[in-house]
C-alpha cells in the first residue's frame, strides 16, 4: 500500500481530490488480520484543531462501548464490515448491549477523502456513507488516477444523496479537515492504535479476530459490566 503520512495527505487533500493526480492506492490482501498504520501517521504533529465528537450506533444508556479504529482503505476493515459486523450490529447493538462507535483512520490520502466524504452528510448519514465505501471498497479503489478515485468517490455520495456543490464544499471546508485530522490523531494517540482495524472494549485493546473469539471477549465485557 501506498502510505504517506498524515500531514502529506492533509496537504493533498486540501488540493482538492481532482488535483491530486497520483494520489492512488492499493487495498491489501483480502484475508484476515490488520493493516499496520505507519508510525509517521500517529506521530506527526497534529494541526491545532478542535477534536470532533464521536458518532455513536445503539443506545446511550448500554453497558458496554466498543470502538473500532478503521481506514476506509483497509482490506480487513472491508472484511470486518462485511463477515462480523453484521452479527454485532443484530446481536449487541440491536439488542441494547453494546454502543458501538467508529473512529476513522487516515493514514493515506484518498483514505482522508473518502473520511471526509463519510462525514459530508452528517451524523445521521456517517454509517449509512461508511457502509457504502466498506461495501465498495474494491471498485472505488480500483481507480488509476486521484481523478478517477475521485470520481468514484462521487459515485457513492451520489447514490447517499449527496449532491455535487456538497461534496466539494466537503473537500474545500480547509477547518473541518484540520479537525478530522486532529480528532484522528489525538483519539489513535490516547489509545496506542497501530494497526487497523483495532477495537477497544471495555477500556482494553483489542485486536481484530475471528467472530467467535470476540463474541467470547464482548461477553466477558458485559458480565462484567452488569455486575
Amino acid at each position: 500500500m501506498l502510505i504517506r503520512s498524515t500531514l502529506t495527505a492533509l496537504a493533498l487533500v486540501l488540493a482538492g481530490p481532482a488535483l491530486a493526480q497520483d494520489a492512488t492506492t492499493e487495498a491489501p490482501a483480502a484475508d484476515a488480520g490488520t493493516t499496520e498504520v505507519p508510525a509517521e501517521a500517529t506521530n506527526a504533529e497534529a494541526p491545532a484543531a478542535e477534536v470532533l465528537p464521536d458518532i455513536a450506533l445503539g443506545a446511550e444508556d448500554a453497558p458496554l462501548t466498543i470502538y473500532e479504529y478503521a481506514s476506509f482503505t483497509c482490506g480487513h476493515c472491508a472484511n470486518f464490515h462485511d463477515e462480523n459486523f453484521p452479527k454485532l450490529k443484530s446481536e449487541y447493538i440491536d439488542t441494547g448491549k453494546v454502543r458501538f462507535i467508529q473512529r476513522d483512520i487516515y493514514f493515506d490520502a484518498v483514505g482522508l477523502w473518502a473520511g471526509i466524504l463519510a462525514r459530508c452528510g452528517g451524523d445521521d448519514k456517517y454509517y449509512p456513507i461508511a457502509d457504502m465505501l466498506f461495501d465498495e471498497q474494491k471498485t472505488w479503489l480500483s481507480g488509476q488516477s486521484g481523478d478517477e478515485i475521485a470520481g468514484n468517490l462521487r459515485k457513492i455520495g451520489l447514490k447517499a444523496g449527496l449532491t455535487e456543490d456538497q461534496m466539494n464544499a466537503c473537500w474545500e471546508d480547509t477547518a473541518k479537515v484540520e479537525q478530522l485530522v486532529a480528532t484522528f490523531q489525538t483519539n489513535a494517540t490516547a489509545d496506542g492504535i497501530d494497526a487497523t482495524p483495532t477495537f477497544m472494549i471495555g477500556g482494553d485493546k483489542v485486536k481484530n479476530q475471528p467472530w467467535d473469539d470476540m463474541k467470547a471477549i464482548i461477553d466477558d465485557k458485559l458480565a462484567e459490566a452488569q455486575n
